[in-house]
């Protein structure tokens, strides 16, 4: 039998460093860049096991999917090919010793009982280094395919808390029991092995809203923030975190996103990202993004439908680390001073930035007195 770990010895958690990081959808064809550059992911399982390995080999707290369905059309079909995360998860726990392994995935596709025991075989395979990403909802579209028409917002948190009571129920009760929720009932419920981390494994949500936030201070360990700036990233920060503290009794870690563009100069920084966005970008797929998730997106959006439109070309609406590698060093320096424990990160090209990462910002981090190692 597998000992017991608390959940304060993942890697996540466990980091002394003061900026952490997660290398974000590794997964999923395009990654985050929704362009036509020859460098750009393929979804291949080698590509996957090259890219946890060379985080993991960085330091590099943690290796975080996207959960998606199909593409969005277009000349590039972003994230058309994409791997399970829970599959993928198992695979790369049992190819790395110390990384943090996320699966990420939409709460209303997969019944809690099954997950918990998903969950809770991951854990066994990393060492107990895996942590959940739970979203409650996606776009219509993907979430159709199940038979199960999408709930409200407010709605679709309170399913997911029945949901993850149920998970946490399973993970930390001995023996049969019977749950009885609003949208669970579960008799004669049962799970073994429980998971490696006790009471569970680290629990991540992205809750922007007021109800995704109540969620994520009730519930996770970390709360991922999707923000058009770092201001008002660090401005979520503070609001989950303070809900956490005093209204839940509990703290909680909070991530940002940033895409990273560094070369020697500015200039040739911001002309690479000039080329894979504006000559190589997918516009007709970002268009159908943004017709997704906002109906009539270019009417709707008027003047601000170009420039976010670019943003989720570049990074799928990331906050730009364009520049030097002293202007990137800085940029997340500002994700640290709003108050941010960390930032999910991405590349066109994941190998090479992550090489780079290694070679020239991890250094000049650990001067910065962002990371110790």
């Amino acid at each position: 039998m597998s000992a017991r770990k608390p959940r304060s010895t993942n890697p996540l958690i466990s980091s002394p460093n003061r900026l952490k990081l997660g290398v974000f959808g590794v997964n999923v064809s395009n990654g985050c860049a929704m362009t036509d550059m020859p460098e750009s992911l393929k979804a291949e399982w080698s590509e996957s096991v090259a890219v946890a390995q060379a985080a993991e080999a960085c330091g590099i707290e943690a290796i975080i999917p996207v959960a998606r369905w199909h593409g969005m059309g277009g000349n590039v079909n972003f994230n058309h090919r994409n791997f399970d995360p829970f599959t993928w998860a198992a695979g790369l726990a049992a190819v790395t010793k110390n990384i943090g392994i996320f699966a990420t995935f939409h709460v209303p596709t997969v019944h809690p009982v099954r997950a918990a025991k998903e969950v809770a075989t991951i854990d066994h395979i990393s060492g107990g280094r895996f942590c959940l990403n739970m979203v409650a909802g996606w776009n219509d579209k993907e979430i159709n395919m199940f038979g199960v028409p999408q709930r409200g917002h407010d709605e679709r948190y309170e399913y997911a808390e029945d949901w993850v009571n149920v998970c946490k129920d399973l993970w930390t009760k001995e023996g049969f029991f019977d749950y009885s929720g609003p949208y669970f009932d579960v008799p004669n419920a049962y799970s073994e092995p429980k998971p490696v981390q006790n009471p569970h494994p680290v629990l991540m949500s992205a809750g922007n809203s007021e109800r995704g936030q109540h969620f994520a201070a009730k519930h996770c360990d970390v709360n991922f923030v999707v923000a058009p700036n770092i201001e008002t990233a660090g401005q979520i920060a503070a609001s989950v975190k303070k809900l956490a503290r005093e209204t839940y009794g509990r703290d909680i870690l909070v991530f940002g996103q940033g895409y990273i563009v560094c070369r020697d100069t500015e200039e040739e920084a911001v002309a690479y990202r000039d080329k894979y966005v504006k000559e190589k970008g997918d516009w007709e797929g970002v268009r159908n993004l943004l017709d997704t998730l906002v109906p009539n997106s270019e009417s709707a959006l008027g003047d601000g439908w170009e420039s976010m439109a670019s943003n989720l070309i570049a990074g799928y609406g990331a906050i730009p680390l364009v520049g030097t590698a002293d202007q990137v060093v800085a940029g997340m320096k500002r994700f640290s001073d709003a108050g941010l424990d960390g930032i999910s990160i991405s590349w066109v090209d994941y190998l090479a930035g992550l090489d780079q990462f290694d070679k020239v910002l991890r250094p000049k981090l650990i001067a910065a007195g962002l990371r110790d190692s």
